[in-house]
């Protein structure tokens, strides 16, 4: 509902089949219901847990709406962000797993880093597909991030190194909000004839093997070799 989406990983969003009204309210009774199995457990450390990544995944799209539409927002900004709109989640989940298994705070702490690098790894590969995927693997639209004013990493890359056209064709689609006098195929020319496609691909790599260093070694069971296998899942993915 906030990006305006009819469609959502190739399949129809809730808001476009059924309205925002039943949308939010299925919502809301879903988040209720997450919950109401939280407290089953009772324990508080999980309701900790749980606040701690909502309010932090809201105050991510609260700093991305301060941000749309502009064009100085450097690779920190851009970490920064997918660590708080994606990164947190990855990294509330996995701790989660580590209370319910009776981890010692180490082990907690390393679980969540080890979701927090595997969701900067996943943000970034979502980076890379919106200039490099088709319509049918992305299931939206390509270069949608940037009709809706948002300047992702590949793009900070590529602007770093773009000349007066290059600059201001950005401007244009973000100012236009759309494609309506530049065409997507040249704001995708200008990223994959940078650098920028390959750098945002390496920082991915970095933060998928940082995310598997997490897991200091104890890969030895089926679920220790299944957590190893995620980052390298993310980073081969294709929608």
């Amino acid at each position: 509902m906030i990006d305006g989406a009819n469609t959502r990983r190739g399949q129809p969003s809730s808001n476009s089949r059924w309205g925002n009204h039943r949308s939010v309210l299925t919502g809301d009774w879903l988040y209720m219901q997450s919950f109401q199995m939280a407290l089953t457990e009772r324990n508080f450390k999980i309701l900790d847990v749980l606040i701690e990544l909502t309010q932090n995944m809201v105050e991510g799209e609260l700093v991305q709406l301060t941000k749309l539409g502009r064009m100085d927002l450097t690779e920190q900004d851009a970490v920064e962000l997918a660590a708080r709109k994606t990164a947190c989640l990855f990294a509330g989940c996995a701790r989660l797993g580590a209370v319910l298994g009776n981890l010692d705070e180490a082990g907690e702490q390393a679980m969540a880093d080890y979701g927090h690098f595997a969701g900067l790894a996943f943000q970034l590969v979502d980076d890379l597909l919106d200039f490099t995927a088709s319509p049918e693997q992305l299931g939206k639209p390509v270069l949608s991030d940037l009709k809706e004013g948002k300047v992702t990493l590949p793009l900070i890359y590529a602007l770093e190194s773009a000349g007066a056209e290059g600059q201001r064709l950005v401007h244009t689609v973000l100012e236009e909000k759309g494609f309506v006098s530049v065409r997507p195929e040249q704001i995708a020319a200008l990223v994959q004839e940078s650098d920028a496609l390959d750098r945002t691909r390496r920082a991915a790599h970095d933060f998928a093997r940082r995310a598997k260093a997490c897991l200091n070694g104890n890969s030895n069971s089926d679920f220790g070799r299944a957590l190893l296998t995620v980052p390298d899942f993310i980073l081969d993915r294709h929608n």
